[in-house]
């Protein structure tokens, strides 16, 4: 499959890197369509345990191309405007549904698409030299775009979430760090070892376990504490009875690091 991004896997880790500097990574109607497709794949990619999902050169994402697809899109009815959003919205939906981590190693400018591709990624690296901007209110747009307004609250806050979406600020790294919108800020030229580490780390770790995690995760969102608990209880239960615990187990009792098989 030729992708309109740089794809490779290596050693259970598939990196993913937009690849438009000259107008930083910008995306067009192919690259949504390819994303969206290539995470539907992952599902059943056996080989790929881990996602890393980042920019070429200076910046990150910077959303959806001026002249790709803002510039044709005015011309198109509600039913184009409304395929197109839709096909946005799944990417998003099969980052979230994918049983497999996904890190974003955001090395600059995440903007628009590109900070809601960020935001749905499941840990977030980002360099001393990253800035984020949802910034769909400054060009006359709703700032709940690609559930921009689901998923921000539930990181940042409701304060935090409105104050990006009504402004569309830039905010610094450091910010966004504070903001509790990444999980670290590492040094620019650090930023794909310290991506590739922590995909190393999970790839190696015990991936249903991992994939039951991201489920549980995502299921108990919306759910009261009494189905939480039910819904965690079957879920540990079924764990329980798995080859990776049996083999944490046995390597406890030989001092040994487990070699966990994904079982």
């Amino acid at each position: 499959m030729t992708y309109d991004f740089d794809y490779d896997v290596a050693e259970g880790v598939a990196t993913l890197t937009f690849n438009r500097p000259e107008v930083l990574n910008a995306l067009t109607f192919d690259i949504y369509a390819q994303y969206r497709d290539l995470l539907e794949d992952l599902r059943y990619d056996e080989s790929v345990r881990v996602i890393v999902v980042t920019g070429a050169g200076d910046s990150f994402c910077s959303g959806g191309d001026v002249f790709e697809i803002i510039e044709p899109l005015l011309d198109e009815d509600i039913k184009g405007h409304l395929a197109f959003t839709r096909m946005t919205g799944a990417v998003v939906h099969n980052m979230r549904q994918l049983d497999k981590p996904i890190i974003a190693a955001v090395n600059g400018m995440a903007a628009g698409a590109g900070s809601v591709i960020a935001l749905a990624a499941d840990l977030r690296v980002a360099s001393e030299q990253a800035k984020f901007a949802f910034l769909f209110t400054k060009v006359g747009l709703t700032g709940a775009d690609m559930s921009a307004a689901y998923l921000l609250p539930r990181i940042v806050g409701m304060g935090r979430a409105f104050e990006l979406l009504m402004f569309g600020s830039t905010i610094e790294a450091e910010t966004a760090e504070r903001y509790g919108l990444v999980n670290k800020v590492v040094p620019h030229a650090d930023l794909l070892t310290a991506a590739q580490e922590w995909a190393a780390r999970l790839a190696a770790g015990p991936t249903l376990a991992l994939s039951m995690t991201k489920r549980m995760v995502n299921n108990e969102w919306n759910m009261d504490l009494v189905s939480a608990l039910e819904s965690e209880a079957q879920a540990q239960a079924l764990m329980l009875m798995g080859e990776d615990h049996r083999l944490f187990y046995e390597a406890f009792k030989e001092k040994a690091k487990p070699k966990f098989v994904g079982r």
